[in-house]
């Protein structure tokens, strides 16, 4: 092995890493039990560079939330609000196009949008929202909707999710979110989002995507109240659907920020943890190309050393975010895309720009 193993109890997991072969959930359990994180790193790294070499992609997006008003009360939730709510937001359409033409005008390729579940917008707002964002340029890609925002988006449209969704793939929607993953196992999820839908509903409308043609990101909120079994069941179901689609461009793994919520957890997981999941979802999850590692949940310097750990992405300038930062994170607001550059040229990795599907749009100079 070219990793040297302080923990020998990971040999024989580290000989099948070596030799391609896929891992099972006891191995991915014993990973992240294993103290030796230099190894794990190391082999996180070597899985990762036989994918991609020395690249590292970033993109030039914008994040916008059209509204954080949300039927539902998700405790983990430090985004929503409802309309009784000084400090909820609606976006019109016109504010939004705004927003989206400033960021245009910087180069950006990507807008991404999620919002909350709406009390009272109707379908066609969404629909108007998507045509008169891609009249801006029909080369500018939206990404949009999570999961739970498709099914309430059916609900309005009284649509089953295939309706729905070519409907707004016809408005100009080009790619779906992966937010709202959260832990897939019920009893987490009955803890921290009560309410929302079952694991089977979200893989669900992004199995139904795929199987339309298109492509979507998928995530995993770790390092509040599930165990390490809840996060391997969570990459098995999101590899298992990964094997039979193909549909996932990539997976971003987010870590918990506790700030205005009601999960009874004090502190966001230890960089530790955060690089020992990085590394065992590359490791496990052998059928994805590309693992993001989110700055604005992380750190931008953290995610650099997570490059060594199995990632082989940065996200992007992102210009605003609320999401996480209302939930507590002190991440800038923005990257320049100078500044991800960078970042990427201080590990020794040759820095790509990407588009939403991951794939390569330049060599950055």
């Amino acid at each position: 092995m070219s990793v040297r193993l302080e923990d020998q109890g990971l040999a024989e997991i580290a000989s099948r890493i070596e030799a391609g072969l896929r891992l099972s959930e006891a191995d991915a359990v014993r990973l992240f039990q294993s103290t030796d994180l230099h190894a794990l790193g190391g082999l996180a790294d070597l899985a990762n560079r036989r994918r991609n070499g020395d690249r590292v992609s970033y993109i030039l997006n914008r994040y916008i939330n059209y509204s954080n008003y949300c039927i539902l009360s998700c405790q983990f939730c430090a985004f929503s609000r409802k309309k009784r709510n000084q400090d909820g937001f609606e976006l019109t359409i016109d504010q939004m196009v705004d927003k989206a033409r400033e960021a245009a005008a910087c180069g950006i390729t990507e807008l991404h949008i999620v919002g909350g579940l709406h009390p009272s917008l109707p379908f066609e707002y969404y629909l108007d929202m998507l045509r008169a964002l891609k009249s801006l340029d029909p080369r500018l890609q939206l990404k949009c909707f999570t999961a739970i925002e498709i099914r309430h988006l059916a609900g309005l449209a009284r649509k089953s999710i295939p309706e729905t969704l070519e409907l707004l793939r016809h408005a100009g929607l080009d790619a779906l979110t992966g937010g709202g993953a959260e832990i897939f196992r019920q009893e987490v999820r009955d803890a921290i989002a009560r309410g929302k839908e079952t694991a089977a509903e979200y893989l669900d409308v992004h199995r139904t995507w795929h199987r339309m043609g298109g492509h979507s990101t998928c995530t995993m909120l770790y390092g509040h109240v599930e165990s390490l079994e809840d996060r391997v069941d969570h990459l098995r179901q999101l590899r298992a659907l990964q094997d039979e689609t193909g549909g996932f461009s990539g997976f971003v793994p987010l870590p918990y920020h506790p700030g205005n919520n009601r999960i009874p957890v004090t502190s966001a997981p230890t960089g530790l943890d955060t690089l020992r999941t990085m590394a065992v979802s590359r490791l496990y999850l052998d059928n994805f190309d590309h693992l993001t590692a989110y700055w604005v949940g992380m750190g931008l310097k953290l995610a650099q050393v997570a490059l060594e750990f199995g990632a082989d992405d940065l996200h992007g300038t992102i210009l605003e975010e609320h999401i996480f930062h209302m939930a507590g994170a002190q991440s800038p607001q923005r990257q320049t895309e100078a500044d991800m550059i960078r970042a990427i040229r201080e590990t020794g990795r040759v820095p790509v720009q990407r588009d939403t599907n991951y794939q390569p749009v330049r060599i950055a100079k």
